[in-house]
């Protein structure tokens, strides 16, 4: 397991803002508010204003509603979650309030999590499917006719775009291809023009947003019509107007109707198991039950274990285990991820992210390769205290429910004594496995009132950090100690706040370690940096 730096998440988490669910980016679909705490105020069309209390829920349909105003008010965590498109006809016609019953209550976070994770991973036999879809008569993918190779797998998901407007409509549309927007309206979602658009699509996946969008609709089909769905579910569920517009394209492309292509894989032993994208539509359907019905049902199953395939990002992703326990594996190593622990994925290295049986984590945002510099998974562990605020921050990261004046960036500050414990690594470390470990440990208790935290070492260990880092034991931890001073600093923390974390009692004592140190006080050192900056 990584070892944690400092400790994080200790004392009161900080108080969760009011927030607002803009109109602009609400998908076109049908909305389900859940208040896990706190309270919550729904208003359509300028009609009376429903309040909803902890527990209660209400289910909004998408069709005749042109105008949304949903608030939470302050230390509220209310979970928005869109059911795909086209279940809008199953769901309830009318603005439905209901109670959820508190069996259900960590299936409709994971539901969430379900809805705003790009799906990825395959949970049923692929070797059976991929067979199926390299039968004689099938067609290449569109981008194997625009002269790129389009992979072993002809069900594989479409390249996904880089460009940032291009990338939050291919995100959107691979959790819900049933949406129905013009490129005009996505380009108006994401803030930028229907020529921008269509040129990144096709600059980075060597497709146009039409093409790209109809495998990304055939792909999602293929994973339903293995789960189990009959075809006109299906052709609903993914974007088609009808059975007919589904085969036509599905046979175009693979050479074999949804029909024949369902009656095979079912026929073939060792296909069961649901992709996330269809575990989620099976989610869905048990939503609607439960808003149905007028007894208590039954919660459904939690998720089984599930894994991601190797994959690279181009930011750092940051991700918190609710409950249960994962993992991440880079290269031969594995970091374990506990019930608390929060981990940052580092950009552009290769990794796999899994979960175990009855586990559930949550994206709580992501940070760009210049704001955070990390050449190692960063891991802090976060108490249950914390959760209600965390869960605050994933609902902020991913969807439209966020406070007026939501900065993405505020994730790093949760990290901010961390981070300056990562950039206390620039001071010499010891190379002995031993002295190492010793070092590490410092900076992992480094936080502990008045330096009360000592080392019971040998002359051995003493003699390693002087001959290695030129620094005795003591005075290479008082170095360290005031380059995480230095960082915090020039974060904006106040100096009463960073003499804490660094283990000073009082304020002038620090001051003074701080100025012998660096030559200057702690608040001289943070005027300088913040003109520096201006």
């Amino acid at each position: 397991m990584l070892p944690s730096s400092l400790a994080a998440g200790v004392g009161d988490p900080p108080p969760i803002p009011a927030a607002r669910l803009s109109p602009a980016d609400a998908p076109v679909r049908p909305l389900l508010l859940w208040v896990r705490t706190g309270a919550a105020r729904v208003r359509l069309d300028g009609g009376p204003e429903l309040r909803l209390e902890t527990g209660e829920g209400v289910w909004i349909p998408a069709d005749g509603r042109a105008d949304r105003v949903i608030v939470t008010e302050p230390g509220t965590v209310a979970f928005p979650l869109w059911p795909h498109a086209r279940i809008g006809a199953r769901g309830p016609s009318e603005l439905t309030r209901f109670d959820v019953p508190g069996g259900w209550q960590d299936w409709l976070i994971q539901l969430f999590n379900l809805q705003v994770t790009p799906f990825n991973g395959q949970g049923y036999a692929p070797e059976a499917i991929e067979e199926l879809l390299r039968r004689p008569g099938s067609r290449p993918p569109a981008s194997a006719e625009a002269g790129r190779d389009p992979g072993p797998e002809g069900f594989a998901p479409p390249t996904m775009p880089r460009a940032p407007g291009a990338r939050a409509v291919a995100e959107e549309l691979m959790r819900d291809p049933a949406l129905d927007l013009t490129v005009e309206q996505w380009a108006s979602r994401v803030l930028s023009s229907a020529r921008t658009l269509r040129r990144d699509f096709l600059a980075d996946t060597g497709l146009t947003f039409e093409q790209w969008r109809l495998l990304c609709r055939l792909g999602a089909a293929v994973e339903l019509l293995a789960a189990g769905y009959d075809v006109d579910q299906v052709a609903a569920r993914v974007g088609f107007a009808s059975r007919n517009g589904l085969t036509r394209a599905f046979k175009g492309r693979f050479g074999l109707t949804p029909h024949e292509f369902g009656r095979d894989l079912s026929a073939r032993p060792g296909t069961g198991g649901l992709t996330q994208r269809a575990a989620a539509a099976r989610q869905t359907d048990d939503l609607i039950r439960m808003m149905r019905e007028t007894d208590t049902p039954a919660a459904p199953e939690m998720l089984p274990a599930a894994s991601t395939p190797s994959h690279t990002n181009d930011i750092h992703v940051l991700s918190w285990m609710y409950r249960g326990s994962g993992y991440l594996d880079i290269g031969d190593r594995r970091y374990e991820r506990e019930r608390g622990v929060a981990t940052w994925i580092p950009g552009e290295m290769e990794h796999i992210t899994g979960l175990r049986e009855n586990s559930v984590s949550l994206p709580l945002g992501n940070a760009s390769t210049g704001d955070l510099r990390l050449t190692a998974p960063l891991q802090v562990r976060f108490s249950p205290a914390w959760d209600d605020y965390l869960m605050s921050c994933s609902i902020s990261a991913r969807s439209g429910l966020r406070p007026d004046d939501h900065n993405p960036r505020h994730v790093l500050d949760l990290f901010a004594e961390q981070v300056a414990a990562e950039r206390a690594l620039s001071v010499p470390m010891p190379t002995s496995p031993r002295a190492r470990a010793v070092a590490m440990e410092c900076l992992r208790r480094i936080g502990e009132p008045g330096g009360a935290y000592t080392v019971d070492v040998g002359a051995e260990i003493h003699r390693a950090f002087r001959d290695e880092t030129g620094m005795t034991l003591g005075r290479w931890r008082y170095a360290a100690r005031m380059r995480i001073a230095r960082d915090l600093l020039a974060g904006g923390a106040p100096p009463s706040a960073v003499a804490r974390r660094t283990g000073y009692a009082h304020l002038s004592t620090f001051s003074t370690a701080f100025s012998r140190f660096h030559g200057l006080s702690p608040r001289d050192y943070q005027q300088r940096e913040s003109e520096r900056n201006q």
